[in-house]
């Protein structure tokens, strides 16, 4: 069966080192689908800081970007802390040969 062919998506998106980061509801994407893998963030909770609500438990996964296979996965409180996390086994897995 042959592979399907998307069109990329139009529009402009915030990048972060030269890959982009797209946030759906409480998805957020960050790389680019043609390398090795993504990194994939989901908001599981919120909580109210100052009045503000702000991103709680967050569930991150490293995900190969040809299989849809799961490389890595956890889950951590608070974006800092999972972005922290996230970024660090991302450039692992695609500085690995």
């Amino acid at each position: 069966m042959a592979a399907e062919a998307r069109e990329q998506v139009k529009g402009s998106y915030l990048y972060y080192k030269n890959r982009p980061l797209v946030r759906e509801k409480d998805t957020i994407c960050y790389g680019d689908f043609s390398e090795r893998c993504v990194l994939i963030f989901e908001i599981m909770s919120y909580t109210e800081t100052n009045g503000n609500k702000v991103p709680g438990k967050i569930f991150i996964q490293v995900i190969e970007s040809a299989t849809g296979a799961i490389l890595k996965q956890a889950d951590k409180d608070g974006m800092y802390e999972a972005f922290t996390y996230g970024m660090f086994w991302y450039e692992k897995f695609l500085n690995e040969a």
